[in-house]
């Protein structure tokens, strides 16, 4: 097998159709809109004008045009221009998808992790009270400790710190030692 069909392979394999129907359902649920019938998820998506439509319901006004028509150049520029909406949206860079991952479907899988990514940065968003995709991100656990609970903490030394109750590996042996035997 060639390696460019490994990759695809490994790619595919990364896969989870319940993910993407689930991503799917959350979609059509925040715009409105259902994906058309017959059509793939990653081909009603390809264009962008639904990932721009999703993330103008979420934060109003964060993609200003919308290209309907015009070509491949222009679909891109839908996919990018939702691409910076959604970082500026609050998602992490590094959970965001690659132009070509979607348009040229190379990883639809990690579209789908872009759009979980998504789903995850709406429970940030008070204004937002709608439908959420994926589990809550946790919320900072600020600990506020005294003066004096710091300096206890600094007499204490943990087992990670090389003291067990003054045990040792002195004297163990782990298998047959070596045995040298001299003039032969």
């Amino acid at each position: 097998m060639s390696l460019q069909r490994q990759v695809a392979a490994k790619i595919a394999a990364k896969r989870n159709p319940e993910q993407d129907k689930e991503a799917q359902a959350w979609i059509e649920t925040v715009t409105g809109q259902k994906f058309p019938a017959g059509v793939l998820y990653e081909d009603a998506i390809k264009d962008g004008q639904i990932l721009c439509h999703l993330i103008n319901k979420l934060k109003p006004g964060s993609v200003a045009k919308i290209n309907s028509s015009g070509g491949q150049f222009k679909f891109m520029e839908n996919i990018n221009n939702f691409q910076k909406a959604i970082k500026d949206y609050g998602v992490a860079d590094i959970d965001v998808f690659q132009t070509v991952d979607l348009y040229e479907k190379k990883d639809i899988a990690q579209v789908t992790n872009t759009i979980y990514a998504l789903g995850r940065e709406t429970y940030r968003h008070s204004e937002w009270k709608g439908p959420y995709l994926g589990p809550k991100p946790a919320d900072e656990a600020k600990r506020d400790f005294s003066e004096e609970q710091l300096q206890a903490g600094k007499t204490i030394i943990g087992l990670q710190a090389g003291s067990n109750k003054g045990a040792t590996q002195a004297g163990q042996n782990i298998g047959a030692g070596r045995k040298i035997i001299l003039g032969k």
